[in-house]
C-alpha cells in the first residue's frame, strides 16, 4: 500500500504540478492579488433566485471595494485585481496572473451555497485535503473548468469531478500554508469582531485556484446567497462595504505581523553586527605578547638551530634590523614556559616583548590593556 501511495505521488502529481523545486517564502507584503471569483458566463451559484444578482456580481463589488480600502490604508501596496468587470477569467488565468505580477498574497472572494437555506456564516478556505471526505466546495470552485474551451488540454488531464485529481492540488501550497492559514484565522476574527458574522472557520480544501499560487493564498466564502437574510445583507451596499473593509483590516494585521518578523531579523543582525564590532575593537585593543629570541642586521634560515629547536618562530623585519620572535601569546604568564625553554636551547637572553596594532608596547602599557 505504502509503495502504491509514493507510485501516485511520483507518476500524478509531481508531473502534473510541474515545478522542479519549492519557492522561497517571503515576509515582506508589497503586492496583494484579489481575486473576483466567477464572471461573465460563469455566475457562480445563483442564490435564492429572489434577485437577478449573483456570486459573480457580489464578488467583483467586494473585490473593487477591498482594493480601495487596502489602496487608502496602505498606499505603498500594490493592488492588483484579477477581474474589474463582468467578464469570464478562467482558473489558470487567475493563478498564471497572481505568478506572473510575484504577488505576495493572493486572495479569493466568493460567496457560499448550499441546499439548507437556513445555513449561515462565513468561512476561509486553504489549500489542502478536506479529511471529512466532503468535497463540495471544491467541487463547486473547481467546476467552472468545465466552461473553458479545451479545459482537458489546457489543465493536463485534470478533471474536477474526480476525486483522484486533488491528490496533486495539495503538495505546492504546502511551502505557504503555514503563511495561508495564518492570513485565514484572521480573516475569520475580523469578520466575527468587526463586520458581526457567524465564523465557521478556517478549513482546508484542494482548491485549484489557491493551489498554483507561488503566495500565501485563501479563498474567502463571504457567506451564504441561500439564505436570504445573508444574501440581503451581501447584496447591500453597507453589507459589502463591512465585508471588504474587515478583509483589508485582515490584511493589514497580517502585513504588520509578517513585516515584524523582518524587523526582528533585521535589529537582530545589527545587533550581533555591534556586538561583533565591539568584540573585534576590544580585540584590536589586547596586546599580542612575544619572546624575542634576537635581533640581528642579518636574515637567517628558521631552518637552521638554533631556531629549528623552538615552534612558531617569525622574522619581524624593521628597517635594516631583522628581529627574531615566538609567538604570539594571549598573555605574558603563556609566555613563561617557552621563555625558559628558549633560554635553555641556544637563546639565553631571550626576554618578553609586547606588541599592539603590530607597533612594540612596554610591558607596563600591555598589561594595563590587558586588564
Amino acid at each position: 500500500m505504502q509503495r502504491l501511495t509514493w507510485f501516485l505521488i511520483v507518476t500524478l502529481v509531481i508531473p502534473y504540478l510541474g515545478f522542479t523545486s519549492y519557492p522561497v517564502v517571503s515576509d515582506r507584503v508589497d503586492k496583494v492579488i484579489i481575486d473576483a471569483g466567477h464572471g461573465g458566463k460563469d455566475p457562480g451559484n445563483l442564490g435564492t433566485r429572489r434577485y437577478k444578482t449573483y456570486e459573480k456580481d457580489v464578488a467583483l463589488a467586494v473585490a473593487i471595494e477591498t482594493a480601495k480600502e487596502i489602496e487608502k490604508k496602505y498606499p505603498d501596496v500594490e493592488v492588483i485585481l484579477t477581474r474589474n468587470s463582468d467578464k469570464f477569467l478562467e482558473l489558470y488565468e487567475r493563478t498564471a496572473l497572481a505568478n506572473r505580477e510575484k504577488g505576495d498574497l493572493f486572495i479569493s472572494i466568493h460567496c457560499d451555497a448550499v441546499d439548507n437555506k437556513t445555513a449561515y456564516g462565513t468561512t476561509t478556505y486553504v489549500m489542502g485535503k478536506n479529511h471529512d471526505d466532503e468535497n463540495q466546495v471544491a467541487l463547486r470552485e473547481n467546476s467552472v473548468i468545465l466552461l473553458e474551451d479545451n479545459y482537458k488540454e489546457k489543465y493536463e488531464g485534470y478533471d474536477p469531478l474526480k476525486p483522484e485529481s486533488y491528490i496533486a492540488l495539495t503538495l505546492y501550497q504546502y511551502a505557504f500554508q503555514t503563511q495561508s492559514i495564518e492570513l485565514a484565522q484572521i480573516i475569520q476574527n475580523s469578520f466575527k469582531n468587526d463586520a458581526g458574522r457567524r465564523d465557521r472557520g478556517v478549513k482546508q480544501q484542494p482548491l485549484y485556484v489557491t493551489s498554483r499560487c507561488s503566495m500565501p493564498s485563501v479563498l474567502v466564502e463571504l457567506g451564504y446567497l441561500t439564505n436570504s437574510q445573508e444574501e440581503d445583507f451581501l447584496l447591500s451596499s453597507s453589507g459589502q462595504k463591512k465585508m471588504a473593509k474587515a478583509i483589508a483590516t485582515s490584511f493589514g494585521s497580517y502585513k504588520n505581523r509578517r513585516e515584524s518578523n523582518i524587523k526582528e531579523q533585521e535589529l537582530k543582525r545589527e545587533a550581533k553586527r555591534l556586538k561583533n564590532e565591539e568584540e573585534k575593537r576590544k580585540e584590536n585593543l589586547k596586546p599580542a605578547y612575544f619572546i624575542q629570541l634576537a635581533v640581528s642586521g642579518l636574515k637567517k634560515s628558521l631552518n637552521e638551530k638554533p631556531f629549528s629547536n623552538l615552534e612558531r618562530v617569525s622574522i619581524k623585519k624593521e628597517g635594516r634590523l631583522y628581529r627574531y620572535l615566538q609567538g604570539d601569546y594571549n598573555s605574558k604568564s603563556d609566555c613563561q614556559k617557552d621563555l625558559s625553554f628558549a633560554k635553555k636551547n641556544g637563546f639565553p637572553d631571550a626576554f618578553i616583548v609586547a606588541f599592539k596594532n603590530n607597533q612594540k608596547i612596554s610591558l607596563i602599557e600591555a598589561e594595563r590593556l590587558s586588564q
